[in-house]
């Protein structure tokens, strides 16, 4: 009996010191709750101010666009050069 704990005891720690080299320690690991919850607040706020960037961008360039297709609606040529040739629909 004293044999079979000792033998399952060196199997136990051979078996842990396997353990220990198979995982490497990870950043995670080595921080702090608190600093892993630091970054991910940050992480989480550039992504939103990203977010918020792009749509401005998206909305200066539909404004952007609106305001070119207002120039081109006033512009008598390019009302004549874009429209149909046929007065079928007005006669």
């Amino acid at each position: 009996m004293a044999n079979n704990k000792k033998k399952e005891e060196r199997r136990q720690s051979a078996q842990a010191a396997t353990d220990f080299v198979d995982k490497p320690v990870t950043l995670k690991d080595r921080l702090g709750a608190d600093t892993l919850a630091k970054l991910k607040l940050q992480a989480e706020t550039m992504k939103q101010e990203e977010a918020m960037r792009q749509e401005a961008k998206r909305k200066e360039a539909e404004l952007a666009r609106q305001a070119e297709q207002k120039l081109k609606d006033n512009d008598f040529e390019y009302l004549l050069n874009n429209s149909s040739a046929s007065g079928r629909k007005y006669n």
